[in-house]
């Protein structure tokens, strides 16, 4: 038994309804989850300082002044470890234009420190371990989950949340809007 042309037609267009009503609402729940941009960071952001694999303090107070891309990761994160050799690009070609990047682990130090011997790049990392999952939720990711990136304007305002994994149109996105070249 064939269906007729109306009756496929009803089928097609009810397929494309839900199809927008599920983009849609997928966006919606995106925009929803990301917090306001724009908004400035304060100083309890800005004290924060974390332990870094190789020794030493990464402080975020040091990073102000200058477009920041933060990007919260882990080694037991597939994601988060295809994106980084993306990130480390990123960083040795902008940096010199103005860019800073630093990756924050929310993982148990000793295997960043193992993960980074194999794999290293070469922004700044700081171990962030239970205390960088409080603070992504405090950023705007409220369900926790990784990756999660962050970036701030020069001013130190959100300029952009991303949840999940970095393509490399986000960076050219974000390079083009906060620091030209």
């Amino acid at each position: 038994m064939t269906s007729s042309p109306t009756r496929r037609g009803l089928l097609y267009g009810g397929v494309a309804v839900a199809a927008a009503a599920a983009g849609l609402g997928g966006a919606w729940w995106r925009e929803r989850s990301s917090g306001p941009k724009g908004e400035v960071l304060d100083a309890s952001f800005w004290s924060q300082r974390f332990e870094r694999p190789e020794g030493g303090e990464l402080l975020l107070s040091d990073l102000r002044g200058k477009p920041l891309l933060l990007n919260f990761w882990a080694t037991w994160c597939p994601p988060c470890v295809e994106e980084m050799p993306m990130i480390d690009r990123f960083f040795r070609e902008h940096g010199a234009n103005g860019w800073q990047v630093v990756g924050l682990a929310i993982d148990q130090p000793s295997a960043v420190r193992k993960f980074l011997q194999k794999t290293p790049v070469s922004y700044p990392t700081g171990l962030a371990g239970l205390q960088g999952t409080e603070l992504v939720k405090n950023l705007g990711n409220t369900g926790g989950g990784l990756p999660f990136t962050l970036v701030l304007n020069g001013a130190g305002a959100v300029a952009a949340r991303k949840m999940g994994k970095l393509e490399a149109a986000d960076l050219d996105a974000w390079r083009r809007e906060l620091v030209h070249g």
